[in-house]
């Protein structure tokens, strides 16, 4: 019970801030000497944060669900057909990769140096793209291209210690998209990103529950706090983004690879 609440409000501080969540859901159960919960679980508890970025964004799904059935209906040059159809640009790098590399990634790159060096490289990107990129461009002005590129950049978050959040992020900032609007569509492309995981996810525990030490019941457990926790989240980042930058998020990234060198 302790482990999976710890693992979902982990899960749900850091699915959307961008420090890793991947990271840290592979690290906590190392701090805490329990037994790795496995990448189905850690999947499984993604799809909680998924809702709550649903619900949070909830006008933003209605409009992407509108600018589905405009494309439908062959209606392309509509703003929310477009807004879509960025998404949609975005999501395809990660989509293929993931599905080329995905069983080789769970296996070889769940290592803590990994983590720790990812953390303190990522970090400085991080800061580095907050501190020079244009503070003026928004979603509804990016090209196809600039969404293409958020996209390729989001295929490093395939690597456990980059942060889905963090790389969109960083390379929306570096592209010259406001804070605010990085991380709008940050959050907007893990609905589709993180619902395909989620599905493979799923279909692991269900067809391999041999080495997945939580439990059915455990992990729906922990999607429900990792809901709750993911509401509060993007709300706390969302705000912090109106007066801050990304400096605070990237310190601690470089802090945390430090301290974990020095652990593992």
């Amino acid at each position: 019970m302790l482990q999976t609440i710890v693992l979902a409000l982990m899960q749900s501080v850091t699915e959307f801030l961008p420090v890793s969540s991947s990271g840290h859901l592979i690290l906590t159960p190392r701090l805490f000497s329990w037994a790795d919960q496995g990448m189905a679980a850690d999947i499984a508890l993604h799809v909680g944060t998924l809702f709550s970025v649903m619900l949070y964004f909830r006008r933003d799904v209605c409009f992407i669900l509108k600018g589905s059935l405009d494309i439908a209906k062959r209606h392309f040059n509509l703003p929310q057909a477009l807004f879509v159809l960025k998404l949609g640009v975005a999501c395809i790098p990660v989509f293929l990769i993931g599905a080329v590399c995905h069983s080789y990634i769970s296996e070889h790159f769940r290592s803590p140096k990994i983590i720790a060096s990812t953390a303190i490289i990522f970090g400085i990107l991080l800061y580095a793209a907050d501190k020079k990129g244009k503070n003026e461009g928004n979603i509804e002005t990016m090209t196809f291209k600039t969404a293409l590129l958020i996209g390729l950049a989001q295929t490093l978050a395939l690597i456990p210690g980059v942060s889905r959040s963090g790389i969109t992020m960083t390379a929306a900032r570096a592209l010259g998209i406001n804070r605010e609007e990085s991380a709008r569509f940050s959050m907007l492309l893990s609905i589709p990103t993180i619902g395909a995981a989620g599905c493979l996810g799923i279909f692991e525990i269900l067809t391999e529950p041999v080495g997945q030490n939580l439990s059915a019941s455990m992990i729906s457990l922990g999607m429900l706090f990792s809901f709750a926790g993911g509401i509060a989240a993007i709300g706390f980042l969302m705000r912090w983004l109106k007066t801050s930058s990304f400096a605070v998020f990237a310190a601690y990234r470089v802090l945390l690879g430090i301290v974990l060198f020095y652990l593992f």
